[in-house]
């Protein structure tokens, strides 16, 4: 439990990172990110593994890059499901979800460092 609560709420504050540094997207307030920061979570857990077992040809055939629209359909749909939360176009989703990816990434670092140091 304390390692799904760590991630969204990482995720929570890429997001509101995301919305304040790039045009196109908007995030309402602190608990539209935390909600659009649970939706895509439980998207990229059951929805996104689908959609690359589906793709798998084209994934191939792109070499990799067809991973990237299935990531901007996963963003788009998160914003059609949590109001609060737009995203005006395929480009800024793409930009969005590179940014919430790398910072994410950045803060679980962060916080993982901090949780091993204390069980030592």
């Amino acid at each position: 439990m304390g390692k799904f609560f760590t991630k969204t709420i990482a995720t929570a504050l890429a997001v509101l990172f995301a919305a304040y540094i790039l045009k196109g997207i908007h995030v309402d307030n602190t608990i539209t990110a935390l909600l659009v920061a649970v939706v895509l979570g439980l998207l990229n857990s059951f929805i996104k593994p689908i959609l690359i077992i589906l793709t798998i040809p084209i994934t191939l055939f792109t070499l990799g890059l067809f991973l990237l629209v299935i990531n901007i359909i996963i963003v788009k749909w998160a914003a059609s499901i949590v109001s609060g939360f737009t995203v005006d176009g395929w480009f800024a989703a793409l930009l969005f979800s590179l940014v919430v990816s790398f910072i994410s990434s950045v803060i679980e670092g962060i916080i993982g460092s901090g949780a091993e140091k204390d069980r030592s």
